[in-house]
């Protein structure tokens, strides 16, 4: 029983770009809410890397492990989720767009803890999730666009 919540975010920058934003896993927590994500082991850029995204306020969270389990750079990064709480896989792909700017889509499919309850409650927090998850995709596009008009490969359209 798994839940799946999904983002899809334009981006005003070239897929490369958004691509390397979304890959710098210590700069994560630029865009992405209340997370900070180190990498434990490995390069970072490899099949078997293992990050460490700490959620939360303070010390009040809980940390996720993750583990590279597909990567097809500048399309697709997908994690296994190995930590206590979540189990399942997160993805981020990069489409590239007509116009040199790009989609980013972030995609968490978990499977939670407790059964039957724990699924109810995650279908419950799904709405809220995917609100924080957009929320960090604009962040991600804003940051993105700036790098972009920074580098002289900003978009007009989008």
């Amino acid at each position: 029983m798994s839940v799946t919540f999904e983002v899809r975010v334009p981006v005003a920058a070239p897929a490369e770009l958004v691509w390397a934003a979304i890959t710098d896993w210590p700069a994560q927590g630029e865009w992405m809410p209340g997370t900070v994500v180190v990498v434990a082991d490995g390069d970072g850029r490899t099949v078997g890397t293992r990050l460490f995204a700490f959620t939360g306020l303070a010390d009040v969270g809980f940390l996720d492990v993750l583990e590279i389990v597909d990567w097809q750079p500048p399309h697709r990064c997908r994690m296994r989720h190995l930590g206590r709480l979540l189990h399942g896989y997160g993805e981020f792909t990069v489409e590239a767009g007509g116009d040199g700017g790009s989609t980013f889509v972030w995609t968490e499919v978990l499977r939670p803890p407790l059964g039957p309850l724990g699924h109810l409650a995650l279908l419950l927090l799904r709405a809220p999730s995917e609100a924080l998850m957009r929320r960090g995709g604009r962040a991600l596009a804003a940051m993105c666009v700036r790098r972009a008009a920074d580098s002289g490969q900003s978009q007009t359209r989008r």
